[in-house]
């Protein structure tokens, strides 16, 4: 029987044999998310961030009636509570007085020195919020990192935080601390085709990934 196997010119390479499978991946990964290495317009990302949502965890924050009652919550506050009960109960008014005062006191103390620093925190949070260097439009801008959304193009530096979870598409190197997030005690090096992780910081380099 004839040889029929694919017959390829001396010294070249079958074109299934030279496919990058870095490529592969990232056109496959564009494709899916219906973008390019141009990235969205600026409608297109508008209407995929109301579709998806904020690229940001849900902060569920205690509501101040919940944290005021945990003060009267617990060990300690169980035993004033049982000294007042009993004290209220033998009708000894002053010790009851007493009681309850301390009770009150330390739950207010706690709850306008734990409200203070919620504050605080919370105003230093949106002080430090991250952002991001996006394409839209074809054109580099710089946008709150809760704004970014599937198929966006973007690009990191040594210094910055990773946005949001990122296919790199392009760049020679990037050096990322992810010990926060898997524990790795050195930076790990990325090319083309790797992922990098929402969170990690970029030690090295600077590339370009698609959201």
């Amino acid at each position: 029987m004839p040889d029929v196997s694919a017959k390829t010119p001396a010294g070249q390479s079958s074109p299934a044999l030279s496919l990058d499978p870095a490529q592969v991946r990232i056109s496959q990964r564009l494709e899916t998310l219906k973008t390019t290495e141009s990235g969205l317009t600026a409608a297109e990302a508008a209407r995929r961030l109301a579709e998806y949502g904020p690229n940001a965890l849900e902060d569920k924050t205690e509501s101040k009636w919940r944290r005021l009652l945990n003060y009267f919550w617990g060990p300690l506050p169980f035993l004033i509570e049982a000294a007042a009960v009993i004290s209220a109960v033998r009708r000894d008014w002053p010790d009851f007085g007493v009681v309850a005062g301390l009770l009150l006191y330390n739950a207010v103390v706690g709850f306008w020195q734990d409200n203070k620093a919620a504050n605080a925190l919370a105003a230093l949070k949106k002080n430090l919020a991250p952002r991001a260097r996006v394409m839209r439009d074809g054109a580099w801008t710089t946008i709150p990192a809760a704004e970014l959304t599937p198929g966006d193009i973007v690009s990191v530096a040594a210094g910055q935080i990773i946005p949001a979870d990122l296919l790199l598409i392009e760049g020679d190197y990037l050096s990322c601390d992810q010990a926060a997030l898997t524990g790795e005690s050195l930076p790990v090096s990325k090319k083309v085709g790797d992922d990098a992780y929402a969170g990690a910081i970029a030690k090295q380099g600077a590339m370009t990934g698609v959201v």
